[in-house]
């Protein structure tokens, strides 16, 4: 991984007002994880392509079923990325881990080296997970997890690293996708409780979802929290509204939701079946849709940042672009489809440019994976991915219309 070209605030951990004292009680409240964001600086960047390869890896692991032993793919090529202080053991040393929902192993060890200590335990099987430009190995523990003095989760399965590739500056992940992506990654287990599971088994939490809230890079150093165990209503403008997991494979072994998409009055997607993902930076879809939307919006092709780019007299005509998903419609107004212009550089891209953040998922609809609804979707929208209910939901922000862009 290469060096970050900003690295913002380091990471607080604020348990709500609202959490229950007795964390065995049934009603637990919620817990609260705020992060900070790190722009990856690497010269020139294909971001469009990085996501398509991720698009594709998922595909391609979604219809071998069950992930068939690949738990997770490439999060260290993201533009923007997000780490968590955590600490293992006890006394407890501290780990920096990527925070992604699109995997469930946490482990540790890419760099600063595992101590155990009097709660650690090898529990004698081994762990294996390719990430596509990374990946790791080595020995399966569960240990003591310190989110912070209120957050202390007992016997949580840890990978240690013995050999990692792709970590350079980090420590591991911190995995909070769904449970079943464990699957085939370790040694004599089916599966592998993942930390929010322990928060909900362990009465940290009184159901087992995850609210996601990010602030748009260009407006805060404050990039945003995760709240385990429902929603933060301080952060949302709207009721929270949720929708089934799809049922459509291979989106369905992922946070899959079924959605249509429209740009002004025109549907370019029908409804189908996608994802959506924290570790994927643009929003993807079918490349029938891509070529309607860029028809329609009069973008040229930039070969360098593999992003559309447009003028500033076509921005000006820029329409929203709809998800309408479940009852609910989602817009990205003009400034949300585009990149935001201070982060240019980051990608390769030239300062006066004005780049759009919808790319080609690199098949056209109808794969079972349509499109898929990443950070810059989800900076807009507040997002819970609940567990307990087989269900997605979305809500406005503050930032929904933001023009900080």
């Amino acid at each position: 991984m290469v060096s970050p070209s900003k690295v913002f605030l380091s990471i607080l951990f604020v348990v709500l007002s609202s959490a229950d004292a007795s964390p065995l009680r049934p009603d637990a409240g919620k817990a609260t994880l705020s992060f900070a964001a790190r722009v990856n600086a690497r010269g020139v960047v294909n971001i469009a392509a990085a996501d398509r390869a991720r698009a594709q890896a998922m595909k391609q692991a979604g219809s071998m079923g069950k992930r068939a032993g690949r738990s997770s793919f490439s999060i260290t090529n993201a533009v923007v990325t997000y780490t968590a202080q955590v600490g293992v053991g006890s006394s407890a040393t501290e780990y920096t881990l990527l925070i992604d929902t699109g995997s469930s192993n946490t482990w540790i060890g890419a760099n600063t080296p595992y101590n155990p200590t009097i709660t650690s335990v090898d529990t004698g099987n081994t762990v294996a997970v390719s990430y596509g430009s990374g990946s790791f190995s080595g020995e399966e523990y569960t240990d003591t997890v310190t989110l912070s003095t209120s957050l202390v989760i007992t016997a949580q399965s840890i990978g240690v690293a013995s050999n990692s590739e792709g970590f350079d500056d980090v420590d591991g992940i911190l995995g909070v996708g769904p449970t079943d992506l464990t699957e085939a990654t370790i040694s004599n287990l089916e599966t592998a409780p993942t930390v929010t599971d322990n928060l909900y088994n362990q009465g940290f939490i009184g159901i087992e979802a995850l609210g996601i809230y990010f602030v748009p890079t260009t407006v805060s150093d404050d990039a945003g929290e995760l709240t385990f165990g429902g929603h933060d209503s301080s952060k949302i403008t709207s009721p929270v509204t949720y929708v089934p997991l799809t049922t459509t494979s291979p989106a369905s072994d992922y946070w899959g939701i079924d959605q249509s998409i429209s740009y002004g009055r025109s549907t370019i997607l029908s409804e189908t079946a996608g994802i959506v993902d924290t570790g994927t930076t643009l929003v993807l879809i079918a490349s029938d849709a891509f070529s309607t939307y860029q028809t329609a919006t009069g973008a040229v092709m930039d070969e360098t940042t593999g992003l559309l780019m447009i003028t500033s007299s076509q921005y000006a005509k820029l329409q929203a672009l709809t998800f309408k998903i479940g009852s609910k419609t989602y817009d990205l107004t003009p400034n949300a489809q585009i990149w935001p212009r201070s982060l240019n550089a980051d990608i390769g891209g030239s300062s006066d440019n004005i780049y759009l953040i919808v790319s080609d998922i690199g098949s056209d609809s109808g794969s079972g994976l349509d499109f898929i609804n990443g950070y810059t979707f989800l900076q807009r929208h507040y997002s819970v991915f609940d567990t307990t209910n087989n269900q997605v939901g979305f809500a406005t922000t503050s930032y929904t219309d933001d023009t900080s862009n």
